[in-house]
């Protein structure tokens, strides 16, 4: 029998993510910053796009009058410890001179979650037009008084270092250690005592010491607190309620060049989709503080439960487009800077307070803690249910894991 081929006509369906629906979502997911270093780039392809930046100014997080005394608001002393707040403290303890003011709220804002300086001195120095040396200073003053010790450290050595020094333990061994840490982290202990002609076991003894610090020691202050960097969102209180708006001056404003050159097509199309994203963006942001105003006038522990479905239901939105607005976006509020997806809590199946708002109880019962004797999971979940919400010990520790607060054994102060 003799093989025949046949020609046969078939028709499919198939989803396909063309080039402009991927601009449109990477559009749509993008913070301030990512946007316009985006439109930066576009710009550089296509000269129809015209961009005008914002005007520069030095951007303070409201909410740093939430140290001071305020009548009308005095539970804000009271609120959960965050990276920000407590460097805005240290720099405002030391009274600088305007020049190192504006030194120190750089570097503060070149800090990463892990507590470390994210750019280089010399990129620093040049942004504000002063030498490296005077930045070196600034730093100094900045890692002498900051607490936990190892605060504005430039590198994982540099902040193991430091904690060395201030617990009078930087001897050869541990100097040897820590000006080979990548020998030691692949376990060669016994080519270090060979290049530093040292006792093995002296290296080990350092190392154990060594294992006692904390290599992140910015990531024990409240996780819901976001950068300081210019938010995208500013949130206010007005006559009828809490309104938001975009902070205009996180991004440049877009045009189309005059004429009738190639590419002012693509460039009206890239300026819809930024009103498209800005609109959606703003329309999620304002459900979402309008569900949690009971968080932006009493504090982060008076969340209420919120899906991202529940918000994508009322705007008729799809949950995975809730997921990429809010992804990476920060709202800057009289009570801090604070992450929109942060604001995103489950009720637990037992009831009573939602789950952020139970790891912001969490996070105060910690930074009250006495540091000589802090608490077991078992202490806090105790705590929390004389408070009114009944938690196993699991939970507790699941959510001190999420607020990146290592346990009790951990937390305990060393002398």
């Amino acid at each position: 029998m003799k093989s025949r081929n046949r020609i046969s006509v078939q028709q499919t369906q198939r989803m396909a993510l063309t080039t402009g629906l991927a601009t449109s979502l990477r559009i749509l997911r993008a913070d301030a910053a990512g946007l316009s270093r985006y439109l930066e780039e576009a710009a550089a392809e296509n000269p129809q796009i015209q961009l005008v930046k914002p005007q520069v100014q030095d951007w303070l997080p409201r909410w740093k009058s939430a140290f001071n005394a305020d009548a009308e608001r005095p539970e804000q002393a009271a609120a959960g410890p965050s990276l920000v707040s407590h460097v805005l403290g240290v720099i405002e303890a030391l009274r600088l001179t305007p020049t190192d003011q504006r030194i120190a709220m750089t570097l503060a804002e070149a800090l990463e979650p892990s507590g470390w300086i994210g750019r280089s001195l010399a990129a620093i120095a040049g942004q504000l037009g002063v030498a490296v040396p005077a930045v070196e200073a600034v730093l100094r003053r900045l890692q002498d008084r900051a607490e936990p010790t190892g605060l504005f450290a430039r590198n994982l050595a540099e902040c193991l270092r430091l904690q060395a020094e201030e617990a009078g333990e930087l001897d050869k061994p541990m100097a040897a250690l820590l000006d080979r840490l990548e020998l030691l982290a692949k376990g060669e202990i016994d080519r270090i005592a060979r290049e530093a002609g040292l006792e093995v076991a002296d290296l080990r003894q350092a190392f154990g010491r060594l294992r006692s610090y904390d290599p992140k020691p910015g990531s024990g202050f409240e996780a819901n607190a976001a950068p300081v960097r210019e938010p995208d969102l500013i949130a206010e209180k007005g006559t009828s309620g809490w309104i938001v708006s975009l902070n205009r001056s996180a991004l440049p404003s877009v045009s189309v060049a005059e004429g009738r050159a190639k590419g002012r097509a693509e460039a009206r199309a890239l300026i819809k989709m930024i009103e498209g994203r800005n609109a959606t963006l703003l329309s999620v942001a304002q459900d979402i503080l309008t569900r949690q105003t009971a968080a932006l006038e009493q504090g982060l522990g008076a969340m209420v439960p919120m899906t991202m479905s529940d918000v994508g239901q009322a705007l008729g939105l799809h949950e995975s487009t809730i997921s990429r607005v809010v992804s990476g976006t920060a709202v800057d509020t009289p009570r801090g800077t604070w992450w929109l997806r942060s604001l995103f809590t489950q009720a637990p199946r037992e009831g009573g307070p939602s789950a952020g708002a139970l790891r912001d109880r969490l996070s105060k019962l910690l930074a009250e803690e006495d540091p000589d004797a802090p608490l077991s999971d078992e202490a806090l979940a105790a705590a929390l249910a004389e408070g009114g919400a009944p938690i196993a010990r699991r939970t507790v520790a699941k959510y001190r894991t999420m607020l990146n607060l290592p346990p009790a054994h951990r937390r305990r102060r060393r002398h």
